[in-house]
């Protein structure tokens, strides 16, 4: 069945979430080949006519333009809003987030380490003072609306949402109900009254207090005794909970939980600056307390190390060849009819992305079809491999070589074992792999691949074949491009009297070659005029 493509552009590719608004998906923009979310605002919050679905269209897009004003890396970005053909769906296209939804972190038993709690506090300070400033005012927000993502940088999600949801401009729910979640509610919003940015401040101390303690702030049997308890009971101080809460912080969550919003802090600014001390400092490293779950990014980083460069690449050895098993070997398996129609349909749907140099979306494509034919052929069947192995080559096309690396390594192992350690499949992945390296900048790791491809090559084939031809060009092309002038020479000068003998010194070939060497004998000449005082 082919994605449902929206607006001639985002196709629906899976569901990611199911909420009381609509439905999120996982999407790709057709134009920009990259990955989206895509928001399904439910037809009843729309409007039951097409007029209505057209008006709430049109404040959505006037609301939205609002809410691009809030330039901050913590705000997901809305790209588009598209009313469908019958009026009766509008999608939200948006910044897809690549992380962790804060709820993940909060476990009752294991509360998590005061400095996480602050520094996730302190970065939703810093998205709500820049939105409160346009003015916008999220009204909803709760731990699932927020993300960590991979670097540590925490997302408030659902600023667009919370734009056309103002409760003083529409009613959105049949039962005229206030928008929000009972567990998040201010005493405002349970009462319909009057939403300020103090409403925001209002959830963050109930955001916080589930942070420090791992237990929400009231938990009455229902939405109304909940509601109920954020009009009239008072919350629980955090110390009694958790005694190594600081004062000062127990002070603060009890500040910004106040019934009366003029008597909670004055504004994200404020709370900000009482946040801060408890955020760990630039260039320090964790203590073992302070080290959080597993396996879920860690949003203290951006204060430990701001503005950090994305790690380096590890510079791995390529992985040694393995000896193959012949009782390994997989036998054939006949393919289910199914599965060989959703083969032929994943490959002749990728090839048609690659003519539109959709790469990104080619490779996911490709991906959504591995698993099943792995589960049912086997892991090491052919077909299979083809199958991993045209997805790495379609990760290398689209400039992916982070991705691509690691499935190279992994199809010359697989190959390896299938098909020998020196068969033509096992060397061509382990050269895709060297490549991958050598645009990662893991330049030794890179050489040591091609030059032990090269030998298994000479130990079967001729020094002039056109495998092993490639491969001392890409050795003496690597050399040069790092500057190792003699190095490269040292390759590229016995392959230029080899492609002169082969196919003459007015081939393609031959003549890349010889213009290289010049390079080569120039950049010699330039460093023996230089004077010894240069």
């Amino acid at each position: 069945m082919p994605p449902q493509v929206i607006s001639n552009r985002y196709e629906l590719v899976q569901p990611l979430s199911h909420g009381g608004m609509g439905d999120v998906y996982r999407g790709f923009d057709r134009v920009l080949d990259r990955p989206v979310a895509v928001k399904l605002i439910r037809q009843a919050v729309v409007g039951s006519s097409p007029e209505l679905a057209e008006e709430f269209a049109k404040r959505f897009r006037r609301e939205a333009r609002i809410t691009a004003r809030i330039q901050h890396p913590g705000v997901p970005q809305v790209f588009d809003a598209v009313l469908d053909a019958s009026h009766e769906n509008l999608y939200l296209v948006m910044e897809l987030v690549d992380g962790v939804p804060l709820h993940d972190y909060i476990d009752p038993a294991a509360p998590l380490p005061i400095s996480w709690a602050a520094a996730v506090g302190a970065q939703v300070c810093t998205v709500l003072s820049h939105a409160h400033a346009v003015p916008v005012i999220h009204r909803d927000l709760k731990p699932s609306n927020i993300m960590v993502a991979r670097d540590g940088t925490v997302k408030v999600l659902d600023f667009g949402i919370a734009a056309i949801m103002r409760t003083d401009v529409t009613k959105l729910t049949a039962t005229g109900s206030p928008v929000g979640t009972s567990h998040y509610m201010s005493p405002e919003q349970v009462q319909a009254a009057r939403i300020t940015p103090q409403s925001d401040l209002y959830a963050l101390g109930c955001v916080l207090h589930e942070l420090l303690s791992g237990k929400t702030l009231f938990d009455g049997s229902s939405d109304f005794a909940r509601m109920l308890q954020h009009v009239q009971a008072a919350p629980t101080p955090l110390r009694e909970l958790r005694p190594d809460v600081p004062e000062e912080l127990e002070e603060l969550v009890l500040h910004l939980l106040r019934k009366r919003p003029e008597r909670r802090p004055v504004d994200t600014q404020e709370v900000h600056e009482r946040l801060f001390p408890f955020v760990p400092p630039a260039g320090s490293t964790p203590e073992p307390h302070e080290a959080g779950q597993p396996g879920v990014p860690d949003p203290t980083r951006v204060y430990r190390q701001p503005y950090a460069p994305r790690p380096r690449p590890t510079a791995t050895a390529a992985p040694a060849p393995t000896t193959v098993n012949p009782n390994a070997h997989p036998l054939p398996v006949p393919v289910p009819a199914q599965l060989q129609e959703d083969i032929k349909a994943a490959m002749a749907h990728a090839d048609a992305l690659l003519d539109d140099e959709r790469f990104a979306q080619a490779a996911e494509v490709l991906y959504e079809v591995i698993p099943p034919a792995a589960a049912a052929l086997g892991p090491d069947n052919r077909k299979v491999l083809d199958l991993r192995q045209q997805r790495a080559a379609v990760l290398f096309l689209g400039g992916d070589f982070r991705s691509a690396l690691p499935e190279f390594d992994a199809l010359a192992q697989a190959f390896s074992r299938t098909e020998g350690p020196a068969s033509e499949y096992a060397r061509s992945c382990r050269v895709q792999a060297a490549h991958c390296r050598a645009e990662l900048g893991q330049v030794t790791a890179a050489l040591e691949q091609f030059e032990a491809v090269l030998r298994q090559v000479r130990s079967v084939d001729s020094d002039v074949s056109e495998e092993a031809i490639e491969l001392r060009r890409a050795i003496g092309f690597l050399l040069l491009s790092e500057g190792r002038f003699a190095e490269a020479r040292h390759v590229l000068e016995p392959l230029y009297s080899d492609l002169c003998v082969v196919h003459g010194s007015d081939d393609e070939d031959s003549l890349e070659i010889a213009d290289a060497l010049a390079r080569i004998r120039l950049a010699h000449d330039e460093e023996h005029r230089r004077s010894p005082e240069e």
